[in-house]
């Protein structure tokens, strides 16, 4: 398990400012249910001062997800549109006594999503849709400017750090020649010589699992989940493993349930706290995932 601090369990299970702020005027959303994280962030500016009078967040995402957008919420809440966009992800972070170097992707998210809304209210264009090209990692759909914006913003200097920092090269990982190009290009920039094998800022632990062991760890860990589930009168069927993607079946009552999305969440947050890596968890019968809501 990752250790967190006090204070991001504390916005974890008491995020402030979660759901819906029906007067909003600025309105920002990043990321996407299919790749494991998804922010709404709205704002409720005062237009005669640019003073942010409100902000209320929705996440589809793991504990640190939730608890970055509650403490970003908090953090801007009073100041103008120009001082909160002073606020990076390191600021998110600290606010929190710190996130786990692989949950500082969270706070990244959290800084797009403020953008996002405060170009909303100003009625500029804001996407982070890729031109031809620009994609570098597929399986989470990062982009080379984020990227470099990342690397830059928090001086990292590794595949690992990326990673930590965006999720990009989490997965299939065949996008990592293209982050050390990113690296190599920004790290030049700043009088510095990439070295290919550069431990992260904080050295992630090794799997070191066999794909035998790796199979089996993914067994135990539903196998704890699935008593909670059967009280519900569902059940959950490992299908089958490739790479980094997780195929399962929902059983029972849990098989179409509303609750589907979040439950599979759940699961998703458990196995990456178990198995130390990024991993993706599909259910097996189309368009589960898509019927998903944002929740607290």
């Amino acid at each position: 398990m990752w250790d967190y601090s006090e204070k991001v369990k504390e916005h974890f299970f008491q995020p402030r400012n979660a759901g819906v702020l029906a007067d909003a005027n600025g309105v920002g959303d990043v990321g996407s249910i299919s790749c494991g994280d998804a922010l709404r962030l709205m704002l409720k500016v005062q237009p005669e001062t640019d003073i942010i009078l409100d902000a209320h967040f929705q996440t589809f995402g793991c504990g640190s997800a939730i608890a970055s957008s509650s403490a970003l919420t908090e953090m801007i809440k009073g100041k103008t549109l120009n001082e909160a966009m002073k606020v990076s992800n390191q600021d998110i972070a600290d606010y929190l006594d710190g996130l786990p170097p692989e949950k500082m992707h969270c706070s990244v998210m959290g800084r797009e999503a403020l953008h996002a809304a405060v170009a909303n209210y100003r009625g500029e264009v804001w996407s982070d849709d890729h031109e031809e090209g620009a994609m570098v990692c597929k399986c989470f759909a990062i982009d080379e400017v984020l990227i470099e914006d990342t690397i830059r913003a928090n001086n990292l200097c590794s595949v690992q750090d990326v990673t930590n920092y965006t999720k990009a090269g989490g997965g299939c990982s065949s996008c990592h020649e293209g982050i050390e190009e990113i690296l190599v290009k920004v790290m030049t920039e700043r009088g510095e010589a990439f070295k290919p094998g550069t431990p992260a800022k904080e050295e992630a632990k090794p799997v070191g699992m066999t794909n035998l062991q790796r199979i089996r760890k993914i067994e135990t860990v539903l196998d704890s989940i699935r008593p909670q589930l059967k009280r519900d009168g569902g059940d959950i069927e490992l299908v089958d493993v490739e790479g980094k993607t997780i195929f399962v079946n929902m059983k029972g009552a849990c098989a179409g349930c509303q609750m589907e999305a979040m439950t599979l969440q759940g699961i998703q947050q458990k196995l990456m706290e178990e198995l130390k890596e990024f991993i993706k968890i599909v259910p097996t019968k189309a368009g589960a995932l898509s019927r998903a809501t944002c929740h607290p």
